[in-house]
């Protein structure tokens, strides 16, 4: 099953089509024919690889009035190492050629850098002549950006570039610019790519964006202030368990009775406040503390 993070990467480059030449040409220095749109078409190549095998996403870039093909991008998003991918990634190039006849080409997007050396290894078909090398997108390969102006115009290569560089010294100035372009998204948009970069980022680089937010700082948008009023929620929330946890554990000492290690820790960890309520009104009446934890009814 794939895993949340090899869909948010699919879906970014299914949100701006033209990421994959964006991405081809600029990261990894590959000639890209001028074009006048990029489309997304169906992946489905269910005429040889069967349904549950399909490339992630087929870019088309497509050129005059005409709306000819002029090149076609398979992108696959690859996180582990797969022992098919090197058969059917041959497949799909071929395929989606002879379906768009144009040039086609693999990119392969991983985050993982371990990751890079094994799906850059060279593919030897077995023909003569033909060896499949894919063109690979790693986490050194993505840009660093950290320019508002740019972010606003590339809202996906900023959620691309927090994926790859978030842990760095550069996360926070990443999630600022994330931030300068969260309020030109569509609501959908904006929350998903929101959560994906705030996930990507380091613990520090998250405190020092929720100070600037709070402060009033000039990235405010709908999606700061939004996130803001979650952590304060979130903050209230976990203070009143904290509460109530403590409470609980205090009743049981001032009636006298001994409490075990076992179920401190269970109270303690506890983040369910309606569970809290009923400890306490248990730890009010029962004759030993193993009792509030006990799964009988209320």
């Amino acid at each position: 099953m794939p895993s949340v993070t090899h869909e948010a990467l699919v879906e970014l480059f299914k949100n701006r089509p033209t990421l994959a030449a964006e991405m081809l040409q600029d990261a990894l220095g590959q000639q890209v024919p001028a074009f006048t749109e990029a489309r997304v078409e169906s992946s489905d190549l269910a005429e040889i690889v069967p349904s549950d095998r399909r490339a992630d996403v087929i870019v088309v870039l497509l050129v005059g009035e005409q709306q000819r093909p002029a090149m076609a991008i398979v992108v696959e998003v690859q996180l582990g190492v797969d022992p098919d991918k090197p058969y059917v990634w041959l497949v799909y190039l071929a395929q989606t050629r002879a379906r768009h006849r144009c040039p086609t080409r693999l990119l392969v997007v991983t985050t993982e850098p371990e990751m890079v050396r094994w799906c850059v290894r060279p593919i030897d078909t077995g023909h003569p002549g033909l060896t499949l090398t894919p063109l690979v997108l790693g986490p050194e390969g993505v840009p660093v950006v950290t320019d508002p102006e740019q972010a606003k115009a590339a809202p996906e290569v900023v959620v691309l570039s927090a994926m790859a560089h978030g842990q760095s010294e550069a996360g926070e100035a990443i999630g600022a610019a994330f931030l300068a372009a969260a309020a030109g998204l569509d609501e959908e948009r904006r929350a998903v790519y929101g959560d994906l970069v705030l996930s990507s980022l380091s613990a520090a680089a998250r405190r020092t964006l929720e100070a600037m937010m709070k402060s009033g700082y000039e990235f405010q948008s709908e999606f700061a202030r939004s996130y803001v009023a979650k952590g304060v929620e979130k903050g209230r929330q976990e203070a009143s368990v904290e509460t109530k946890a403590h409470a609980v554990l205090a009743v049981l000492e001032a009636r006298g009775l001994e409490v075990p290690a076992d179920v401190r820790e269970r109270v303690l960890a506890s983040t369910d406040l309606v569970e809290l309520d009923r400890w306490l009104r248990r730890a009010a009446v029962a004759s030993d503390a193993r009792e509030i934890v006990a799964t009988t009814g209320a």
